[in-house]
C-alpha cells in the first residue's frame, strides 16, 4: 500500500490504537548473529493544541517515512494541557532490526536467510502501518477548543524518551505551533488572533526560573506548524510578521540549546527541505 493512501484506507478501517510501544517484533533468532545496534532514533511529539489541514498532515507523514527503515527506532508521542482527556501520552514506539554485516550473511543458511529477509521486510510493514495509525489518531484527537498548551512541561517530560536513546543519531520532530499558553508564558496576542513578539531573553529567564529547560540527549530538532492559529485550519490565515516569526524562532533555537539540542528547521509552518 502506499504511503500517501494508508492514513485514509486505516481511517476506513477503524482500526484503533492503545499505546502500542512494541510495535515491531523483532527478527531476532537463536541461530542467527546478533544484529548491529541502532543507528539513529526519531521522536515525533505532537501538539493536539495544534489543527493541521491535509497537506500539512501528509507533510509530517511524509518526513517520518525514512525513518520505517531497517537500523531506526521511532515514536510518536501526543501532549497539549494537563487538561481532560488530553495528556501527555505515546502512541506507539518500536524499532526495526539493523541489516546484518555480509559476512556475517554469508554464514547464515539460505533456509534461514530467506526467512530473516521476509522478516525484515515485514517489519518495515508493520512499522509503516503502526505510525500510520498512530499519527490517525493524534490528528482525530486534536482540537482548537483546548484553553491551554503546555508546550514548555511536556517537552520537559517527553525530552526523557529521546535522551535515553542509545542510538548516535537522535531526531525530535516536533508538530506545534510553539506558541505557549499557560500559567507561566502566553505567546499569543490580540485575544487568540495573533502571534505575540518574543523578546528571547525575557522568556528564557521565564523558562529558567520555573525549572523548564529540557534535555533531548544532544537531538536534532525539526519542526512543523510553527505560528499557525486556530483560523488557519478553516484557510483563513491571519498575517504574522515576519520580524515576529523571526523572533519566534529565535526564542525556539535558544531554548533547544540550553535543552541539550540543536533546532536544524523551523517550520512556517511546512519544512522546505527532508530530515536528512
Amino acid at each position: 500500500m502506499k504511503w500517501n493512501t494508508l492514513l485514509p484506507a486505516l481511517l476506513l478501517s477503524g482500526a484503533a490504537l492503545a499505546g502500542n510501544t512494541d510495535a515491531v517484533p523483532s527478527c531476532a533468532h537463536q541461530a542467527l548473529p546478533v544484529f548491529p545496534p541502532i543507528a539513529r532514533e526519531l521522536m515525533v511529539a505532537i501538539d493536539q493544541t495544534t489543527l493541521l489541514d491535509s497537506s500539512l498532515q501528509q507533510s509530517v507523514a511524509n518526513a517520518i517515512k525514512p525513518f520505517l527503515s531497517a537500523g531506526n527506532r521511532f515514536s510518536i508521542v501526543v501532549f497539549s494541557a494537563y487538561t481532560q482527556g488530553h495528556y501527555t501520552d505515546v502512541l506507539v514506539s518500536g524499532g526495526l532490526d539493523a541489516p546484518l554485516p555480509s559476512q556475517a550473511r554469508d554464514d547464515i543458511a539460505k533456509p534461514l536467510l530467506v526467512r530473516l529477509d521476509l522478516c525484515q521486510q515485514r517489519q518495515r510493514e508493520q512499522a509503516a502501518q503502526a505510525a500510520s495509525q498512530a499519527l490517525r489518531a493524534a490528528f482525530q484527537g486534536s482540537s482548537g477548543h483546548i484553553a491551554r498548551s503546555d508546550i514548555y512541561a511536556s517537552l520537559r517530560a517527553t525530552s526523557s524518551i529521546i535522551r535515553r536513546s542509545a542510538a548516535p543519531d537522535k531526531v525530535v520532530l516536533i508538530v506545534s505551533d510553539m506558541l505557549e499558553n499557560s500559567s507561566v508564558a502566553n505567546f499569543y496576542g490580540d485575544a487568540g488572533k495573533s502571534v505575540r513578539n518574543i523578546i528571547t531573553a525575557r522568556e528564557m529567564r521565564i523558562v529558567e526560573n520555573n525549572h523548564l529547560l529540557a534535555d533531548f540527549g544532544g537531538a536534532r530538532v525539526y519542526v512543523i506548524g510553527a505560528g499557525l492559529l486556530a483560523d488557519d485550519a478553516a484557510h483563513n490565515k491571519s498575517y504574522r510578521d515576519p520580524k515576529t516569526m523571526q523572533a519566534l524562532q529565535a526564542f525556539w533555537s535558544a531554548y533547544f540549546s540550553k535543552s541539550n539540542a540543536r533546532l536544524m528547521e523551523f517550520g512556517q509552518p511546512a519544512l522546505l527541505n527532508p530530515i536528512p
